[in-house]
């Protein structure tokens, strides 16, 4: 198994509507190791680190959101190396 780090940029009505607290959720449902934090631009910026399927499983889940997020996109850069995270949690 390969484990991987990814960036997201997620833009949209991402604010307001617990985007970070339901990702912090997932992410713990699914394993996956990282951060998440509200951007100044309206954006939400995370890491997620994990096995490449539970990544690939957490990317797909920012593309929806939580009820009330309407996201516009997701940008997805790969971050490998990254050192090696553990828990995921919200940042400010």
């Amino acid at each position: 198994m390969t484990r991987v780090t990814s960036r997201l940029v997620v833009t949209g009505r991402v604010q307001g509507v617990s985007f970070r607290a339901s990702m912090q959720e997932r992410a713990s449902l699914l394993g996956v190791d990282g951060w998440v934090r509200n951007s100044e631009d309206g954006s939400v910026e995370a890491v997620v680190q994990g096995e490449e399927e539970v990544v690939a499983l957490m990317v797909g889940w920012a593309r929806v959101g939580p009820r009330g997020a309407l996201v516009s996109s997701v940008v997805q850069e790969r971050l490998d190396p990254y050192p090696r995270q553990t828990g995921f949690r919200i940042v400010p």
